[in-house]
């Protein structure tokens, strides 16, 4: 395929490979309780590590309380310079006036082209086929005990391929002792560490 001549030559990927430090993933995901009402978990993903830099839970989120999240998610001076999100319509005018405001460059992907949000597309798979769905939430309390307890295992435990099998957060590699196996979410999962 010939380049057209108005587009830049930088595919999307290599935009990503490029900036990878300074981009971070928003997506909202629903969860349903034992009441059979939807909750929405909030994700923010740091591309460099992918580490899971924050989550939120509400019943319906509206652009104020989004906007609300992404302050949360960086305070003062930690805001990444590109924010990718979906189109959805909860990022109303409030969310983008606050990420302008921040001083991140607001970059929304295409409609129904979820391969360009991969990497939170991948997490909120992650979490639903290692975590949500073995677990009955109860609640957004529930929700939010069960999120951090995985955000906790995501970034300090799970490897990562991409990172040459480690964690988002480094970790240093046990050389000598026994084997001993901590469980993680009940037992759902476990992290092995010697003593």
């Amino acid at each position: 395929m010939v380049p057209r001549r108005d587009r830049p030559l930088q595919t999307w990927e290599t935009f990503l490979r490029n900036h990878m430090e300074g981009i971070a993933s928003i997506d909202l995901f629903v969860v349903p309780t034992i009441a059979f009402q939807q909750l929405f978990a909030f994700l923010v993903l740091g591309h460099k590590r992918r580490q899971l830099l924050w989550f939120a839970v509400t019943r319906s989120p509206t652009a104020e309380w989004l906007a609300r999240q992404i302050t949360e998610a960086f305070p003062w001076d930690t805001a990444p310079k590109y924010l990718i999100r979906d189109n959805d319509r909860a990022f109303g005018a409030v969310f983008k006036a606050r990420v302008r405001v921040m001083g991140i460059r607001d970059r929304p992907t295409s409609f129904r082209s979820p391969w360009q949000n991969g990497l939170v597309e991948r997490l909120i798979g992650s979490a639903r086929h290692e975590c949500m769905d073995h677990v009955i939430v109860l609640n957004e309390d529930h929700l939010r005990r069960i999120l951090s307890k995985y955000a906790s295992y995501y970034n300090e435990v799970r490897t990562h391929l991409s990172l040459g099998k480690d964690a988002p957060c480094t970790r240093p590699i046990e050389r000598f002792g026994d084997i001993i196996a901590q469980p993680i979410l009940g037992g759902l999962h476990h992290r092995y560490a010697r003593i």
